[in-house]
């Protein structure tokens, strides 16, 4: 059952919840909260002295008081200097919390982005951007939407309410102050009922909302796809039939939001006229003055202004808290893969790498590893091949410790990888992915990325020994050259230089490369592989590959196949086997002479 279809009883304890989350934001600030409260508190009281100062001036111009000639100018000179002082107090009181305000939507938004980098890979490659992007950016309007609402529309009224009871209660008969009172509590029953009523049309808004961000998002960043098969209009389908039934869901949200506006102002109506009925009665009795009248309608002027708002700020706050949910949901998600409470940082020594005995399933239905044992020494080459599927790139994920093995061990110089630091483990290694992806910045950015502290120069030498630097200065900005969105202004084999260059710059003691020269031709192929050669010596090396000619010179040869070592050896050790190795070796080369005899008739 998702968070929005929860029973009312248990939606109003998550309620609860999310209130609780906004507390930690509050309390580095409490000073100025306090101050912020203080001048909103003085802010009331002038604002309650306002119909004293006007009771007063309507007393005082009745012809039958006997009243000094100034006393009337004293009054307004106050009536104005009261009004004055409840603008001032309520503009400090703003200047005073904005500070709490967005510095808060500052931190949630830190902290947000800091909770989604600890969460695992698995999250991430089930997440979906663009719901996720438009659930922080809800949740971040949302956190200063509740401030702002429990800081100065809630509290505000409990204040002025309170003041009103006490200044009526000391002046006027109990009646006036049960009428009121009694006005405002069938009115906050009315609003909340209605309004929990009408929850579920916004929560169903919010989910289509998302869902339909998420298929807009997702259509753009498979652009090239859509290109490619002509579905241009099957997506534009895809989000409008999303954002049709999200608009019939907003149009009767906004319908049931008119009759309960009605409602509303049925309850105020009828408390008002009640109100004014016993005032009008009393002051024909003589018990009351014509003042009095006015100030017991200036009472009601000032009450039921914000008691009129106090449904739509309701409203807002449980929009505000459903917009929040999914936000808090997120935080509630524990990272898979944590340190371990005495983790210790990671020494390489010599950069011996070992996988002993591991076993390893993505879901517990499907393992994709099966007692996977083999030993890199140090300074020396491990290749791995096998088919697709066979389990290759997931031995690199789990030397990252993106995931956890189920079965066995992963040792560097001896020690367990789970019992390390997760960040001086990846310190320590190096990768050339089978798939780059790039940050939408300059090429300069995404080689420095590598390594922050690197020198221009030692950035521009990274770049040479990838056979980047000349196709770099060719172009018109150079390293300020703009890469595009996941580096699509760049070839793969660019993007794939652009990941060599990387794992250069960064200097580690273990390097991976998976299928590193994937995305290059024939002839920048052999350039890379005598870069990368340079780059492995001396370093450990596990490479992941599927061209065997890039791997003939590695000191050991793996064959997965199926998530089983099947065959190791070296390349002329397995070819003598004549096993899976030697099939796959003759498959590539007859593959190879008959590219070739391509290439030569198309120059005929």
């Amino acid at each position: 059952m998702r968070p929005t279809e929860l029973p009312l009883a248990a939606a109003q304890r998550r309620d609860w919840v999310n209130i609780r989350a906004l507390l930690p934001y509050l309390w580095d600030y409490r000073g100025r909260i306090a101050l912020a409260l203080g001048a909103l508190i003085l802010a009331k009281i002038a604002n309650l002295g306002v119909p004293l100062a006007l009771k007063q001036i309507v007393d005082s111009l009745d012809p039958r008081q006997q009243v000094a000639v100034m006393l009337p100018v004293l009054l307004l000179l106050t009536y104005g200097a009261l009004k004055l002082g409840n603008a001032l107090f309520s503009e400090l009181r703003d200047v005073l919390f904005a500070r709490v305000r967005y510095r808060a939507m500052r931190r949630l938004t830190v902290r947000t982005l800091a909770h989604l980098h600890e969460l695992s890979l698995r999250f991430h490659l089930e997440r979906k951007t663009g719901a996720v992007s438009r659930d922080l950016e809800r949740g971040a309007r949302s956190l200063s939407t509740l401030l702002n609402y429990l800081a100065f529309s809630i509290f505000p009224v409990i204040v002025e309410f309170l003041l009103a009871a006490v200044l009526l209660l000391g002046r006027y008969p109990a009646v006036f102050t049960w009428v009121i009172f009694g006005s405002v509590a069938a009115y906050v029953a009315f609003t909340l009922a209605i309004t929990n009523w009408r929850m579920e049309h916004r929560l169903l808004m919010n989910r289509l909302e998302s869902q339909a961000s998420n298929e807009a998002v997702d259509s753009l960043i498979n652009y090239e796809t859509v290109k490619y098969f002509g579905n241009e209009t099957w997506e534009l389908q895809r989000c409008d039939a999303t954002l049709g039934t999200w608009e019939n869901s907003a149009v009767l949200s906004q319908t049931s939001m008119s009759a309960l506006n009605f409602g509303q102002g049925a309850i105020i109506a009828a408390g008002a006229t009640l109100i004014m009925f016993f005032a009008a009665a009393r002051v024909a009795a003589g018990e009351m003055t014509l003042g009095d009248l006015v100030l017991v309608n200036a009472l009601l002027l000032q009450l039921f202004i914000p008691l009129n708002m106090l449904g739509i700020v309701y409203r807002q706050i449980k929009y505000a808290l459903a917009d929040m949910d999914d936000l808090i949901r997120l935080f509630e998600r524990t990272p898979e893969i944590r340190d371990a409470a005495d983790a210790a940082e990671l020494v390489v020594t010599r950069g011996e790498l070992r996988f002993e005995r591991v076993d390893f399933s993505y879901q517990p239905d499907r393992q994709i590893l099966f007692d996977v044992s083999f030993t890199v020494p140090p300074g020396q080459k491990l290749a791995v091949v096998g088919a697709s599927g066979a389990g290759k790139s997931t031995l690199a994920r789990l030397l990252f410790r993106f995931y956890d093995v189920t079965g066995g061990r992963v040792l560097i110089d001896g020690q367990d990888i789970r019992a390390v630091t997760q960040q001086s483990l990846r310190a320590a290694i190096g990768i050339v992915p089978q798939d780059t992806v790039l940050f939408n910045d300059t090429l300069y950015y995404n080689l420095a990325y590598a390594r922050a502290n690197a020198s221009r120069e030692e950035i521009v030498e990274a770049a040479r020994m990838a056979q980047l630097h000349d196709f770099i200065a060719a172009l018109p900005a150079s390293y300020d050259t703009l890469v595009g969105e996941r580096g699509l202004k760049l070839s793969g084999g660019e993007k794939q230089r652009v990941a060599i260059a990387r794992a250069i710059l960064k200097r580690p003691r273990i390097l991976i490369f998976d299928e590193a020269t994937s995305a290059l031709d024939s002839n920048s192929e052999q350039a890379i592989l005598q870069a990368l050669r340079a780059v492995a010596a001396e370093h450990t090396t596990l490479v992941i590959a599927h061209r065997l000619s890039t791997i003939v010179d590695a000191d050991r040869i793996l064959v997965l196949d199926r998530g089983r070592v099947r065959e190791q050896g070296t390349h002329r050790e397995l070819l003598q086997q004549n096993g899976l190795y030697a099939q796959m070796w003759a498959l590539q080369q007859q593959e190879r002479e008959v590219q070739e005899e391509e290439r030569l008739l198309g120059l005929l």
